[in-house]
Parts: structure tokens; C-alpha cells; sequence
């Protein structure tokens, strides 16, 4: 078996602690990491909508022109 490399200043008991954080994040805590990933630009938003509007938001969003 061949010895493990890890990025500068990182060791195996670093990796693992990370793993058990990640590991204990909940549904919700995903979500919201995912959420504010997404929003991290004043110009963007995230919205659930219902699925049956999708076509039109996509029809709406392909004719946006930025400000």
C-alpha cells in the first residue's frame, strides 16, 4: 500500500477531523451551505418556484438582460 500524500500543512488527523465534521452536517446545514455558495454574489438569488412554472421562469431568465 502506498503512503498517502496531503496537501501542505495538512496530515492524516487533519483529513479525519474534517471528515467527521462534514460527516456530522445535517440535511439542513447542506442546504443552507449550498444556499449561501449560491448567493455569495449581491446579484443572484435562489427561489424555490413550483415545477409546473419552470418552463416560463426559464423563458423569463433566457430574455433577462443584466443591469
Amino acid at each position: 500500500m502506498s503512503e498517502q500524500r496531503f496537501p501542505k500543512g495538512w496530515d492524516d488527523r487533519r483529513v479525519q477531523r474534517l471528515i467527521a465534521e462534514l460527516d456530522s452536517q445535517t440535511d439542513d446545514e447542506w442546504a443552507a451551505a449550498d444556499e449561501e455558495a449560491a448567493t455569495e454574489g449581491e446579484q443572484q438569488a435562489v427561489v424555490t418556484v413550483p415545477a409546473a412554472l419552470l418552463p416560463e421562469v426559464r423563458r423569463l431568465l433566457a430574455t433577462h438582460k443584466p443591469t
